[in-house]
């Protein structure tokens, strides 16, 4: 068993007033026999009353307005949480046993949400080395451990080349990216190869052996194995993810499993600041300095662009 102390500060830095900031959070960890929630408490803007509801995919979905006018949204999540670790396949069943009970699930729930993908402009590449690796020849969990190798190595980790709204077939192009990135291209193959694999948010304690993926929310998958179960794989470490892994939830992709999301009312650019902190050790009012630079900056919102496409509806209607 391990346990781990999370602070994860989420702040978003308006340069003019807005109003009613409606958002939705997927920021309270999964609880079940791999992973035990000791505690866990938000602190937002405004003291924000957070309603809780679980969706789909049995995440927790918190959500909460303010409807004040404000210049800046500070959300502070704090966990205490134990991880256990998971027992490995054995592997003893035969593959074609495994690539057939595969092919018995694909038309069932919830299976069928996690095999969906869509071309893009690797995947011919993609159909050649699953090909050339003879990947139906093997175990579904072999597979897996060599699907993750190869990302691992064909993509570099970089940060700041991509961002949560890239798209895959930019990350192909650049050959670079960062934990999302990474998940994303496994998913496409993981899926391609007819496995059902889903996008996992958490976090990652790192050690001397996992460097990559520390001071933000971490990005990962889950392949389901026959006769098995759900088992994370992590590329952008080439490990299995396991008791260094928290999660907070799953889904098809990074939009079924973002941490915070949200509209609000106003013409305004939003700055967004994120930290993570992961630790062993409980650290009494521990404070973290958020980086000089944002992660992402946006214009507008899409309450303002919903709005003007009403309006340019009611002008077209108008004038017809």
């Amino acid at each position: 068993m391990e346990t781990y102390y999370i602070k994860h500060i989420t702040k978003y830095v308006y340069d003019h007033p807005v109003l009613d900031a409606a958002n939705q959070i997927r920021l309270h960890p999964i609880n079940d026999e791999f992973q035990q929630v000791i505690s866990h408490y938000l602190i937002i803007t405004n003291n924000a009353h957070v309603q809780t509801h679980t969706d789909y995919n049995k995440n927790v979905v918190g959500s909460f307005m303010i409807t004040d006018a404000i210049t800046e949204l500070y959300i502070e999540s704090n966990i205490e949480v134990n991880t256990f670790k998971k027992e490995l396949p054995q592997d003893t069943i035969p593959p074609n046993n495994q690539w057939k009970e595969l092919e018995n699930l694909k038309y069932t729930e919830p299976y069928v949400n996690f095999l969906i993908h869509r071309p893009f402009t690797g995947t011919n590449d993609l159909s050649a080395v699953i090909a050339n690796k003879n990947i139906k020849q093997k175990s579904v969990f072999q597979a897996l451990l060599e699907l993750c190798d190869y990302v691992f190595n064909v993509i570099k980790y970089t940060k700041g080349v991509t961002n949560v709204n890239s798209s895959i077939d930019e990350v192909w192009s650049l050959k670079a990216g960062v934990c999302q990135d990474f998940t994303n291209i496994m998913l496409q193959m993981v899926r391609m190869c007819g496995i059902p694999a889903r996008y996992v948010s958490g976090y990652i304690c790192p050690n001397d052996d996992i460097t990559r993926g520390e001071g933000a929310t971490h990005a990962w998958i889950e392949a389901y194995i026959p006769f098995y179960g759900w088992l994370g794989f992590d590329p952008t470490n080439n490990i299995i993810g396991n008791e260094n892994h928290v999660r907070l939830a799953v889904g098809r992709d990074y939009n079924d499993c973002a941490p915070v999301k949200g509209v609000f009312k106003g013409n305004a650019t939003a700055d967004l600041f994120v930290k993570v902190h992961v630790s062993k050790a409980k650290q009494n009012e521990e404070t973290l300095e958020l980086p000089e630079t944002p992660m992402s900056s946006t214009k507008n919102n899409s309450y303002k662009r919903h709005l003007e496409r009403i309006q340019q509806q009611q002008q077209q209607q108008q004038q017809a």
